[in-house]
């Protein structure tokens, strides 16, 4: 399957909201969705970074962005965004929950969460439910939920693992962050129906700062700076990258519940659909983290 940013319809009239926009995949999501005419929310954490990011997509695209304040690890932000979010839009078409952290040291979120479960999957669970009144209000909705292959490097999840209750191991933690991002899509799709399209994306092997993160976050510099060299000499671009998420938010046919990856086995090129494991494609365990996620964040979508 051959496929481009160019194949991109015109997203005129058409309202997204973007998370992890600052850079990466998520500032190259923003940018073809503002090139391509959409009216772009970005959320990031930090206003410095988000309005440096937000000045460098309106020049690149001619159209500027409206920025969000938004941090996934705290739960009383990820509400008080969406309320935000309501008192100035009448409606949401599209949600596109990429932010995230990778392979950081032992931390918890504001509300006493593993980080990365916390933010990768537990933000994002809480934030769709809370937008989704304004999704159920466009034509045609569509929530874009990113993963990783790194799901396939675990074999399940469970409610002690939001905690870390059992010891903590950051890349096992991650794989299972990323698992719980395509149980939720999943699950999602089978809630909704016909009412919204909730659909998956991976980026395969793209350079970007996710890499640096961890080590920087446990004072590791010189390990930090050799991950972005290594990654930049064999990684795809943070843009090809986000060629997966594009595809996944914005072509017309796209079945809720599809799984998009990069072509070239799995880890770079264009788009194409691509298969969870059976594990994330559990409906028994998906129902499972759902009620775990309803119950750890106070909020639920359906």
């Amino acid at each position: 399957m051959s496929w481009s940013t160019a194949d991109i319809p015109d997203q005129s009239g058409r309202r997204a909201l973007v998370t992890g926009a600052t850079s990466g995949i998520g500032y190259a999501t923003a940018l073809e969705l503002l090139r391509h005419n959409a009216d772009v929310l970005i959320a990031a954490r930090n206003p410095q970074k988000a309005a440096e990011a937000a000045a460098g997509l309106a020049k690149a695209s001619g159209k500027e962005p409206d920025i969000l304040e938004l941090d996934l690890a705290d739960l009383s932000s990820v509400q008080q965004a969406a309320e935000q979010v309501a008192k100035t839009h009448d409606r949401l078409d599209l949600l596109v929950n990429n932010a995230g952290v990778m392979a950081t040291p032992y931390r918890q979120t504001v509300d006493g969460f593993e980080l990365q479960l916390g933010t990768n999957h537990l933000g994002h669970f809480a934030l769709t439910a809370r937008l989704m009144p304004l999704l159920r209000q466009a034509d045609q909705p569509r929530v874009v939920t990113v993963s990783s292959f790194m799901h396939k490097t675990v074999r399940g999840i469970s409610k002690a693992d939001l905690t870390a209750e059992n010891g903590y191991r950051k890349w096992e933690s991650y794989g299972k962050s990323k698992l719980a991002n395509l149980l939720f899509m999943l699950e999602l799709s089978r809630r909704a129906g016909d009412s919204l399209v909730s659909a998956g994306s991976h980026p395969g092997y793209a350079s970007t700062h996710l890499q640096a993160a961890g080590p920087e976050l446990a004072g590791r510099q010189f390990q930090a700076r050799v991950f972005g060299a290594a990654t930049r000499l064999v990684a795809q671009s943070a843009a090809a990258g986000a060629w997966p998420s594009l595809y996944a938010a914005t072509l017309p046919e796209l079945r809720s519940g599809s799984f998009v990856g990069p072509g070239f086995l799995g880890y770079r090129g264009a788009p194409r659909p691509a298969t969870p494991t059976s594990v994330a494609q559990d409906p028994e365990l998906a129902q499972k983290l759902w009620a775990w996620s309803a119950e750890a964040t106070g909020v639920d979508a359906f």
